[in-house]
């Protein structure tokens, strides 16, 4: 038994195809099924239902990759003691982010991270929260950036900063004459929200279900964008909740059209997450100093915050 087979296992149940393991994996598809099929041999159990599609592992095989992707943990943990002897950060970090996170966080971190860190590898993919959680249980992801708690078993969450929501009203909207907005105040707008799976969308609705009888009325419209939330308030009228850090690129119309919260403020907690068997903590505190470093004092403060669940 090898580690190559090992990784090779993991693959395949990440991945669910052969063909998609082995271009993951940078072999032929021949070569990963034959190390596979020896390992298959070696334990004389079948890892792998091969009649389905997509592939999925027998009731055992789960169990052996289970195991497998534990023993691939631990030996990287040899890599990792010897990059903590080195004085650069080196190596590959491969990192999720939330999309209402993303264009508002990550040119500057990004930057920043590029000009200290020259041989750090940053792969980085924009996913919903639940994609995240699934890729760091699999290994498709180092860390995560996005909001908590999700109180996921075996996902470790380490808070960074405390994003507070505001409200961009519409200059036809009776609330636009309000200096501050309350959650009962939206009960009679038009909310326009993101796309189902966007852990924001359920942070909306919970603040404005927040009060007594509270609905949702007249038109609804899905998107995955905040920017589109923001042109469908300017073109359409009604009213939508964004996040902070995304008022940096509003011009003055538009930011004539926020207003904030009634203390106490909803915020979103935002967190840097991982498997709770991460082992490149190097590089994860790098990182995370350097978004540390790009988010304002008064943001990584909890105190007098209502922090809105997911």
């Amino acid at each position: 038994m090898t580690l190559v087979q090992l990784e090779y296992i993991v693959a395949v149940d990440t991945y669910r195809s052969f063909v998609g393991a082995a271009e993951k994996c940078f072999v032929t598809q021949p070569t990963l099924s034959m190390q596979v099929q020896k390992l298959e041999e070696m334990l004389n159990v079948k890892i792998f239902d091969r009649s389905k599609q997509p592939v999925i592992p027998t009731e055992i095989g789960s169990q052996i990759i289970q195991q497998a992707r534990i023993v691939l943990q631990e030996s990287q943990k040899i890599k990792e003691i010897i990059n903590s002897q080195q004085q650069d950060i080196v190596g590959e970090l491969k990192v999720g982010i939330i999309p209402t996170v993303a264009p508002y966080l990550l040119p500057q971190v990004i930057a920043s991270m590029m000009e200290k860190y020259p041989d750090l590898k940053l792969l980085i993919w924009e996913y919903t929260t639940e994609d995240i959680i699934h890729h760091l249980k699999t290994g498709v992801l180092d860390c995560g950036i996005m909001a908590t708690p999700v109180n996921e078993p075996g996902i470790a969450e380490v808070p960074m900063y405390y994003e507070t929501f505001v409200t961009y009203i519409s200059k036809n909207s009776k609330l636009f004459k309000k200096k501050t907005i309350s959650s009962a105040d939206l009960e009679e707008e038009n909310i326009w929200l993101l796309n189902e799976g966007h852990c924001m969308r359920s942070q909306v609705l919970n603040i404005c279900r927040s009060t007594k009888d509270s609905r949702l009325q007249g038109l609804t419209y899905n998107t995955g964008s905040v920017e589109t939330l923001i042109r469908m308030v300017d073109m359409n009228n009604g009213a939508t909740l964004l996040p902070e850090l995304a008022l940096v690129d509003l011009n003055s119309k538009q930011l004539s059209k926020v207003r904030a919260f009634k203390d106490p403020e909803p915020v979103r907690e935002i967190s840097l997450v991982t498997h709770s068997n991460f082992i490149k903590k190097r590089m994860l505190n790098a990182f995370r100093e350097e978004i540390l470093a790009v988010i304002p004092k008064a943001m990584k403060q909890k105190k007098k915050k209502d922090v809105v669940g997911i």
